[in-house]
């Protein structure tokens, strides 16, 4: 599958926090970490596929995070949002 364009919805599920990658699967009303190396390897590539499939362009979304609501805390997106800033992905307003 080759797409155009595409955008992408970075959620909890993967996320960037103290120099490493966090995996997380949402289960009921709450996140769940993940500890299992061949299920931590399929979320990984379930992202290179997604990253991978638009020839002319893409966003990647990620939305703001709120410490008042446990299933989006700020943890679990700013230091994803920071690194690929850091790759030199740069930001729409």
């Amino acid at each position: 599958m080759e797409l155009d364009w595409s955008i992408i919805g970075w959620d909890g599920d993967l996320y960037f926090s103290n120099d490493s990658w966090h995996y997380q699967n949402f289960k009921g009303s709450k996140w769940q970490k993940i500890n299992q190396e061949i299920i931590q390897k399929y979320m990984i590539n379930t992202y290179r596929v997604l990253l991978t499939r638009a020839r002319q362009g893409m966003i990647i979304f990620i939305p703001e995070g709120d410490d008042n609501d446990e299933t989006r805390k700020n943890e679990y997106y700013d230091g994803t949002y920071g690194y690929l800033k850091s790759l030199g992905i740069s930001e729409l307003i």
